[in-house]
């Protein structure tokens, strides 16, 4: 890949996905598409860009997101977030006289859906306890790929092993082949969570409004400032009064000018 080709894709996919590319990406990024290359049949970087660039090349620029894109994700990552929806969240919104018994949720940038079923997972067992409310969890992301494997929900065994063994018993399926050491979410847990691809760089989100809360952990740290405050005011827009945000431990609403207040490190209110 030469340095003009490096050029006008990192400008197109900054452009276009908020993606900061610097060139030094510019291996990254040639080892990602060489996929995509080996699959076309194509023996160039020009011929792949000439492609993708065509009028027939919109299918092309989907998969080639999925290679691009970074999918780091686990359960029960970031621990203090799902204690915090327990201890306070949850208990906060179910007293409040305006609770309308449903709880909506977006885990935006949610992956391979560790996240979202994790959610789910904490959310089915505080109903256990004695509550009584329903929640849908809405799940984006911008890679198909990714989004495939979380509607299908089924996850190796060392994926699951921070999953606490009560949850385990619960909420996992195993695989009833032998050979395939693999977990499934269960049925009821799976039918609470949607997926859908959205890019966070479009100008209007195709999604439903007044969230109770959102998740965007751990994705604004690949835009850069400019772009992190677009995406959050969009999303704090579709987010109610007193609902909570969630970010991840190494992102900041720092000098921004959102509508949000912090409650705790990485938990904001909207305001």
């Amino acid at each position: 890949m030469t340095a003009k080709e490096f050029s006008r894709l990192s400008e197109y996919i900054y452009s276009n996905y908020g993606i900061k590319m610097p060139v030094e990406k510019k291996i990254m990024l040639q080892s990602r598409l060489q996929k995509r290359l080996r699959a076309l049949n194509m023996s160039s970087f020009t011929e792949y860009i000439d492609y993708v660039f065509s009028k027939n090349g919109h299918e092309e620029i989907v998969l080639m997101m999925d290679q691009v894109s970074t999918n780091k994700t686990d359960f029960f990552r970031e621990p203090h977030h799902f204690d915090f929806l327990v201890d306070t969240v949850l208990p906060e919104f179910t007293s409040r006289s305006t609770f309308k018994k449903n709880l909506k949720v977006w885990s935006a940038g949610c992956s391979s859906g560790e996240e979202a079923y994790t959610l789910a997972m904490v959310m089915e067992n505080y109903l256990e306890q004695g509550s009584s409310f329903d929640y849908q969890i809405h799940c984006t992301d911008i890679s198909t790929k990714v989004l495939q494997i979380a509607v299908d929900a089924v996850y190796r065994e060392d994926r699951v092993a921070v999953v606490p063994l009560d949850f385990k018993k619960k909420y996992l399926l195993k695989s009833k082949d032998p050979l395939k050491r693999t977990v499934r979410i269960a049925p009821e847990l799976r039918a609470k969570v949607s997926f859908a691809r959205l890019n966070l760089m479009d100008a209007y989100y195709d999604a439903p409004d007044n969230f109770d809360m959102i998740f965007c952990r751990n994705v604004l740290i690949y835009f850069d400032k400019k772009t992190q405050e677009k995406v959050i005011n969009k999303l704090a827009g579709k987010l109610k009064r007193g609902g909570y945000f969630f970010l991840g431990h190494s992102e900041s609403i720092m000098a921004m000018n959102v509508p949000l207040r912090q409650v705790k490190p990485t938990i904001f209110v909207r305001i």
